[in-house]
């Protein structure tokens, strides 16, 4: 394992990206931060607080959590509320599944307990378990994160489930874009050796960017060459898989596990 002297990584990140940036630094790299996605403040988001009044007004049968971060934040806003302990009693009747041991170790720390947790932590996999589940008229709620999930989502309604979409952490764009134009001029001038996302709107952003700057097929050049891009796991990478750009993902879908690959893969 080597060091990243002189390497320099884009970092697309707004939450955790402090920590993320400092571990890259400690290990040499010169790095350009430039969030790709603002997240909206949970106490400031109406829609997360309808969905949560709906939650609680009628119960539901079926629980999806995709994400510990998530499934805290939404808890966490519901406390801010004034509502903390009427949501918990309400879950605590339900049937909870998780997508894998993050979401898991949410759900216990709040005194719930899950179901079934996906062992190969996917969406893929969790849905599919949670379909089985689904009966005509059952009230199922899936805690999303950051954006909608229709591909998986959409079978539950298909098979008679009425359905309440909890998403808290909505992405939009960051009010301030110049770091982001800074850091594309760098991608396509040459001067990043690689790009780190831990979001999948992050990457799409960053796609998305491109195209309205018409340089989209300039830098899936660049992408698919001498730029390494590296995703913390396969939803992440999922947009630039669909354009045909190769990624790397550590075994662990962790932040630390993403450092320890950009080091073995790019330090000296």
């Amino acid at each position: 394992m080597g060091d990243l002297r002189g390497v320099t990584i884009g970092v697309t990140a707004e939450r955790r990206a402090e920590e993320f940036i400092g571990a890259l630094r400690r290990n040499g790299a010169v790095v350009r931060h430039a969030p790709m996605i603002h997240i909206v403040p949970l106490p400031d988001d109406t829609r997360l607080r309808a969905a949560t009044e709906a939650v609680m007004a009628h119960g539901v049968d079926l629980l999806a959590v995709t994400t510990g971060a998530g499934f805290r934040g939404w808890i966490e806003a519901a406390e801010g509320w004034g509502l903390g302990d009427r949501l918990l009693d309400t879950l605590r009747r339900a049937r909870i599944f998780t997508r894998g041991p993050k979401g898991k170790g949410a759900v216990r720390g709040r005194g719930l307990t899950e179901e079934w947790s996906a062992p190969e932590e996917s969406n893929r996999q969790l849905f599919a378990h949670l379909l089985q589940a689904v009966t005509e008229g059952a009230r199922v709620a899936v805690q999303l994160h950051g954006s909608p999930l229709p591909e998986c989502t959409s079978p539950l309604v298909e098979a008679g489930a009425r359905l309440i979409e909890v998403q808290p952490y909505r992405w939009e764009w960051p009010a301030d874009l110049g770091p982001a134009h800074r850091l594309l001029d760098e991608v396509l001038a040459g001067s990043v050796r690689a790009l780190a996302f831990t979001s999948a709107p992050a990457t799409t952003n960053l796609l998305a960017l491109a195209r309205q700057r018409g340089s989209y097929e300039e830098l899936l050049r660049v992408l698919r060459g001498e730029v390494v891009c590296a995703c913390v796991g396969p939803v992440t990478a999922g947009p630039l898989t669909a354009a045909g750009i190769p990624t790397l993902q550590p075994e662990r879908q962790r932040l630390g596990a993403l450092v320890k690959l950009l080091v073995t893969e790019l330090g000296s």
